[in-house]
């Protein structure tokens, strides 16, 4: 169940991450690059709009580029006639404020399959170290009970001999200069 509850944490996470990286695209190339172009227009009439309408960089943070959209839009709604009569559609605005709830959305799902993915991953490093001690202790109780027997002691190895976790052995040549021996 942790490993589903783990697995399913990374997929939301990835999955609202697709997501986010979509809107985002198209939130500043299409819905905010005409939004800023309607602003500078109509900023012939209003000098301050036109500092209220820069276009955060591509690389700016989610937050960031969050912040820049809702004052966009809270401008671009408080001057919603003048900007309409400048060339914007009436229901760029509302195009504006789906896509950023959108956003918003899958911010918070990334954060909720996160704190699943963290969770469980820690559940896990838990049970696993409670079997760990739970084998020390059956470990010392077959020792103390059949410790004299050699054959069931020879069993009880073999039986601890349990394969994996496998680790990936290093190329050579990936790990630094390693000259084979010769023969």
């Amino acid at each position: 169940m942790l490993a589903g509850q783990q697995r399913g944490g990374v997929a939301t996470t990835r999955s609202a991450s697709r997501r986010r990286n979509a809107i985002r695209v198209t939130q500043q190339r299409k819905l905010l690059g005409y939004l800023r172009a309607v602003g500078a227009v109509a900023a012939k009439e209003n000098a301050e709009l036109a500092v209220r309408f820069q276009l955060p960089p591509a690389n700016a943070s989610h937050a960031a580029l969050l912040t820049v959209a809702r004052a966009m839009l809270e401008k671009a709604t408080a001057q919603k006639e003048l900007f309409v009569s400048r060339g914007m559609s009436p229901m760029l605005l509302d195009a504006l404020a789906g896509a950023l709830g959108e956003f918003e959305k899958t911010l918070e799902a990334s954060r909720e399959g996160r704190r699943n993915h963290v969770g469980a991953s820690a559940d896990l490093k838990a049970v696993a170290a409670e079997i760990k001690e739970q084998i020390h202790v059956l470990d010392g109780l077959v020792r103390f009970r059949f410790g004299e027997n050699a054959e069931l002691m020879w069993a009880w190895a073999s039986a601890r001999n349990v394969l994996g976790p496998f680790k990936p052995k290093a190329e050579p040549g990936a790990g630094g200069s390693q000259t084979p021996k010769a023969a």
